[in-house]
C-alpha cells in the first residue's frame, strides 16, 4: 500500500489535499509543527527514516500577502529554502518513489508574456514585493530538476495560480486579495456601511483557482505515469502550471465578493492607489492535455468560502 506524506497538512493547500485523499485507500502521513520542524534537517531526515513514505506532496510553506512579503523577506526566503531542501533531500535519501513540489505563480517575471507559459521562468526580473518567496520556490523547482537529472528521481513540480477557499488566511494585513475583500465587505455589511473602497482602478485582470480544484490537480498529477508526465514537460520547463483559465477584473471580483457576502452598498475605487501588474494569467494547457480540468466556478467558490469563514468566526 502506498504511504503518502502531505507536508503542511494544516495550511489551506495541505488541508485541501488531505480532503482530496479522504476516500483513497492509502496510508496518509501527516505531522504538525510540534511533531516535526521541517526547517530542521536532522529532524526531517529522522522522520522520513521512521515513517518511510513512498510518496510526498510538499505543500508546507511560509506564505503571505504583499505586506507580509515586503516586511519579512528574510523569513520568507530562509524558511522556504530550508523546507524545500530538507524535504527533497530526505525524500531522495529514503527512497521516495514520487514527490510533488508546489510552487507559486510569483516565480514568473513581473513582465512575463500573457498567458504565462512554463518556459517564462527566469526570463525576466521578478516582482520585487515578493521576490524572496519566489526565489525560494524557484530553488525548490530546481532541486527537483537536479535530482531528476542526477539520480533519475520522479520529483515533479506544479505552479498554482492565485488560490482561495476553505482555510484561507483572513488576517487584516497579511491576507491575499480574495480573503481581504471578503473581510472588508463583510465588515461593511455588518456595519451597514454605504460604501466599500477598493484600491486601484479595478481594471487589472487576475485568475483565481479554488483550493479544492488545486487539491484535485495534485491527486491527478500523482497518478500520471512517469513517462506521460516527463513527456509533457521539456528541457526548459520541468514544472506545469495549474490555473482556472478564466480571468476577471478586480472590479468584477469585488462585485462578485459583494454579492457573495450580501453587501448592498456601493463600491468605490481609489485610483490614487497602485494597480500592480495589468494582467496575470497562467497557461495551463499542458496539464489540461494530461486530463485535469477545474470544476469549481468563481461565484460558487466565493459563496462556499464566505460560508466557511462565517462558520469559523461566528458571523451571520
Amino acid at each position: 500500500m502506498n504511504k503518502l506524506f502531505v507536508a503542511g497538512h494544516r495550511g489551506m493547500v495541505g488541508a485541501a489535499i488531505v480532503r482530496a485523499y479522504r476516500d483513497e485507500p492509502l496510508g496518509l502521513i501527516v505531522a504538525s509543527r510540534d511533531e516535526l520542524d521541517l526547517t530542521d534537517p536532522l529532524a526531517t531526515d529522522k522522520f522520513f527514516a521512521r515513517r518511510r513514505p513512498n510518496q510526498v506532496i510538499v505543500a508546507a510553506a511560509k506564505v503571505g500577502g504583499i505586506h507580509a512579503n515586503s516586511t519579512y523577506p528574510a523569513d520568507f526566503i530562509d524558511i522556504n529554502l530550508m523546507i524545500a531542501a530538507n524535504v527533497i533531500r530526505s525524500a531522495h535519501r529514503h527512497g521516495v518513489e514520487r514527490l510533488l513540489f508546489l510552487g507559486s505563480s510569483c516565480i514568473y517575471p513581473k513582465l512575463a508574456p500573457q498567458p504565462i507559459p512554463e518556459d517564462a521562468l527566469l526570463n525576466g526580473d521578478l516582482e520585487p514585493t515578493n521576490d524572496a518567496y519566489a526565489i525560494a520556490k524557484i530553488a525548490g523547482i530546481k532541486l527537483c530538476e537536479a535530482y531528476r537529472r542526477q539520480y533519475g528521481s520522479d520529483f515533479r513540480s506544479i505552479m498554482p495560480t492565485n488560490l482561495y477557499g476553505t482555510g484561507d488566511n483572513f488576517h487584516p494585513q497579511n491576507s491575499h486579495v480574495v480573503p481581504a475583500l471578503i473581510r472588508r465587505f463583510e465588515e461593511a455589511r455588518l456595519a451597514n456601511a454605504p460604501t466599500v473602497t477598493v484600491w486601484g482602478s479595478g481594471k487589472p485582470l487576475r485568475e483565481f483557482l479554488h483550493v479544492d480544484d488545486l487539491a484535485a490537480a495534485c491527486r491527478h498529477v500523482m497518478l500520471i505515469d512517469e513517462s506521460d508526465w516527463w513527456g509533457a514537460v521539456d528541457a526548459h520547463c520541468s514544472h506545469l502550471n495549474v490555473g482556472s483559465g478564466e480571468e476577471v477584473t478586480i472590479a468584477e471580483l469585488a462585485q462578485a465578493v459583494g454579492a457573495a457576502v450580501g453587501f448592498e452598498g456601493d463600491i468605490v475605487f481609489d485610483t490614487g492607489k497602485p494597480d500592480g501588474t495589468p494582467r496575470k494569467l497562467m497557461d495551463s494547457a499542458r496539464l489540461r492535455a494530461l486530463g485535469w480540468a477545474p470544476r469549481i466556478g468563481l461565484l460558487d467558490g466565493l459563496k462556499s468560502t464566505v460560508e466557511w469563514w462565517r462558520s469559523t468566526n461566528g458571523a451571520s
